[in-house]
């Protein structure tokens, strides 16, 4: 298992998480058997999000003794009320849910104290203003929480709390559809139909803008949604028209900026496997270019995803990773002092590009690298 570092926080994540699914309605022998496979496969982030009483004292029991192995992202604003799920900005609801939390779950602290399911402007001022952010901060002074995330969908949303410099951890919808598609308070409408009736053409800027942010503040991403509820994972249900693969899809969100993990919604044993197998694929199994470029209702063009066709370099360029810094310091509108020192220790410049044009040839997406190199050359100095 490959480990990330989480944005600033200085916790260390696997890179395939795991979500609640494949926890609940289970009995406890079937949860502990669950929470053994992720042990031995090296599988340290678990989410938190449901409040199901059942789940959470079935989950604190199977660790009971390896407590410290684990990465917990447990959800703060979630409650049970009358036998079912709901989202609350009620202090007095919030403190009670989390206190339910760290009992059942047999710990003093968890690693992430998630606000949870902000997708609007004005929820999230609600937040920021209100009783919930100042609690959360009170449970971080207090090393309860050792950081402080927030969960949305909304790109819109997610970045006005980015920039506030109070979220250490964003948990967010990360797929290729759902990148296309413009923020919205309204989580239906990533995935209807009506949304995908025209050919969708290259990332949202407001969501590539969020990533980049996300990279220069040094804020950590886990990702939800990779597998698109699985409708990625079918050509009849994939709004793209072309079915991926688990490894497809990881693959991408991890290609993405600032991405530390991706929490597999593993319902079953057989679908966690699947995830945790993604870490021995070869590189021909996890590379999404060639599949994406074929996408019939979708279009990448001219758009760099990381994908690494355009190597190798005849003079040893990181084409990618240069794409990546650029466009970081072009997001910021300068160049970030942190950007500059992970470019800096690049072996191979820009400067060195001999405008051969190989890697364009190679490019699934037909992106002008040239022009790239000549531009980082004029950012960077070199």
């Amino acid at each position: 298992m490959n480990y990330r570092e989480l944005g600033r926080t200085g916790i260390k994540v696997s890179e395939i998480g795991m979500g609640c699914e494949g926890f609940i309605d289970k009995s406890y022998e079937e949860v502990e058997a669950f929470v053994n496979r992720m042990e031995e496969a090296g599988v340290n982030c678990i989410d938190l999000y449901t409040p199901n009483p059942e789940f959470r004292s079935n989950l604190g029991k199977a660790m009971r003794g390896r407590r410290g192995k684990f990465v917990l992202q447990a959800h703060l604003c979630t409650v049970w009320k009358d036998g079912q799920y709901k989202r609350t900005r009620n202090l007095d609801e919030v403190k009670e849910g989390f206190e339910d939390q760290l009992k059942r779950l047999e710990t003093d602290s968890v690693e992430i104290g998630m606000i949870h399911y902000v997708d609007s402007l004005t929820d999230w001022e609600e937040v920021v203003n209100g009783e919930v952010m100042k609690y959360a901060l009170k449970l971080k002074e207090e090393k309860r929480i050792k950081s402080i995330g927030l969960s949305s969908h909304n790109p819109i949303a997610a970045l006005e709390a980015i920039n506030s410099g109070l979220i250490d951890v964003l948990m967010f919808s990360i797929n290729p559809c759902y990148d296309l598609q413009p923020g919205n308070e309204d989580i239906e409408e990533l995935w209807s139909p009506k949304n995908y009736e025209n050919p969708l053409m290259n990332m949202d800027p407001d969501r590539q803008r969020l990533y980049e942010r996300c990279q220069t503040l040094g804020v950590g991403i886990t990702v939800m949604k990779a597998f698109g509820g699985g409708d990625l994972l079918s050509a009849e249900l994939s709004p793209a028209g072309k079915a991926l693969t688990a490894y497809q899809c990881i693959h991408y969100a991890l290609s993405r900026p600032a991405v530390a993990t991706v929490i597999s919604g593993a319902r079953s044993m057989e679908d966690l496997d699947v995830s945790i197998a993604y870490e021995t694929a070869g590189e021909a199994e996890k590379d999404f270019a060639a599949a994406f470029a074929a996408m019939p209702r979708i279009s990448w063009k001219g758009h760099c995803m990381y994908c690494g066709h355009c190597a190798p370099c005849p003079n040893g360029i990181d084409v990618a990773s240069v794409t990546k810094f650029l466009n970081l310091a072009i997001a910021q509108g300068e160049v970030p002092e942190t950007v500059r020192e992970h470019y800096g220790v690049l072996e191979h410049k820009a400067s060195e590009c001999i405008r051969c044009g190989a890697c364009e040839k190679r490019c699934p997406f037909e992106v002008s690298i040239i022009e790239n190199m000549m531009k980082a050359v004029e950012v960077f100095g070199a």
